[in-house]
């Protein structure tokens, strides 16, 4: 019996488990999921400077003229005290003397012709001073298991002194498919044949989430040619097959994946497109059996397979995220089951694409996102709020827009 899709997404979570981890330099761990706890060895600052070039002085020598006793570089050990009436020229990221109350810009001071340096009437205490652990202090949990490290994360590590980090290790994954009836790309085909598309946006799409992708092969239409791709299969983490998990007579995927003990976790979601989607477990090895038709097999990787992966690869954000949306026009829909429905979302409107048939190859270019209507949805009224789910969100336009509040 097909299960509805918080079910489905909920079996996920139960059941699939995180990877080992292994030890990498930080500049190799980009996109990858951190498997420890870093917390901060050094505070930042480690140690008071100032934020401009100027002159460390006294709160009460605002207004008056002051002496230059000293010059303080970036760098420097020097600690020189001041007393009232002098000043220390201090470069910007310099260390300021416990002696210093505030920073005066250089740019706010007169300098007379004996080199005495006429201060502002007005300077606030500890003005343009960076002190000791503003910034991060020591001790202070920096990145936890679980996060994604991106270009920031690097920025923290390498601050912290940081060579080497733990991270899980990427996901190893198997992509095949069947159907005779199917060409690869670099093939010649018959005009009673079809290329096959499936394969390769399943493998980029994996390969985006991080995971070690490769492609082990085309079956044939029988539970044997099946059986030899699976069994090739097995040394990875994760499966991913599509076509032949329907009740045609030529869908042999789920009997030749049941010959190998396979535990079921669900066969069947209440969803449209991509109702006969399989997902199981063969001893370490994950298994998502995918619809044929190009779109079903897309748009239920995109809400059920990017999960997987998210969880094999130990990431802590594992649920999916929406941005709340409007609706142009009104959109109508087919009530009985769950219905994902591709569109462009420009940054207030969701346009759903017109053509989205199961089999349509010609329609994820064209979109960035998808909503996902419940069974009893019938329609969806002109600028109505819908959330939305991102699907290729690199957020940039084609015409230029006034992006300033």
């Amino acid at each position: 019996m097909a299960i509805c899709i918080k079910k489905a997404i909920q079996l996920i979570n139960q059941n699939v488990k995180k990877l080992s981890y292994e030890i990498v330099p930080i500049e190799n761990s980009i996109g990858s999921i951190s498997a420890e706890n870093i917390y901060a060895k050094y505070s930042l600052p480690n140690y008071n400077n100032s934020a401009m070039d100027g002159y460390g002085v006294k709160l009460s020598d605002g207004g008056t003229l002051v002496k230059q006793i000293d010059k303080i570089l970036a760098g420097s050990s020097k600690d020189t005290a001041i007393q009232n009436g002098e000043t220390i020229k201090i470069m910007t990221g310099s260390r300021v003397p416990a002696s210093v109350e505030a920073i005066a810009p250089q740019e706010n001071v007169t300098i007379d012709k004996d080199g005495n340096i006429l201060l502002p009437k007005k300077i606030e205490k500890n003005q343009h001073i960076r002190f000791v652990g503003e910034d991060v202090t020591n001790g202070e949990l920096l990145i936890s298991d679980g996060d994604e490290i991106n270009f920031a994360s690097i920025t923290l590590l390498a601050s912290q002194g940081i060579t080497h980090i733990k991270i899980y290790r990427k996901p190893k994954v198997c992509v095949f498919t069947s159907g005779e009836e199917l060409k690869l790309h670099y093939e010649t085909i018959e005009d009673f044949q079809l290329y096959n598309s499936n394969t390769p946006t399943l493998l980029a799409r994996a390969k985006e989430f991080g995971a070690d992708a490769v492609f082990v092969g085309m079956a044939n239409d029988n539970v044997d040619s099946i059986k030899e791709m699976i069994k090739n299969s097995l040394h990875s983490d994760f499966i991913i097959t599509s076509g032949g998990i329907s009740v045609g007579e030529a869908d042999f995927t789920k009997e030749a994946f049941e010959a190998f003990a396979m535990e079921i976790f669900f066969s069947g979601i209440d969803i449209k497109p991509g109702k006969p989607t399989l997902f199981g477990k063969i001893n370490n090895t994950y298994i998502l059996n995918l619809p044929g038709n190009p779109l079903a097999a897309t748009l239920i990787f995109e809400v059920f397979g990017k999960i997987i992966l998210q969880q094999l690869r130990g990431s802590k954000e594992i649920y999916h995220n929406f941005i709340l949306s409007k609706i142009p026009n009104d959109l109508d829909n087919k009530k009985g089951r769950t219905t994902l429905i591709p569109g462009f979302f420009d940054g207030e409107y969701f346009t759903a694409e017109p053509k989205r048939l199961p089999g349509m190859v010609g329609v994820l270019h064209k979109c960035n996102s998808m909503i996902i209507l419940g069974k009893n949805k019938e329609l969806i009224k002109k600028n109505e709020v819908v959330k939305i789910l991102p699907i290729n969100w690199k957020f940039f336009s084609s015409i230029p827009k006034d992006f300033f509040n």
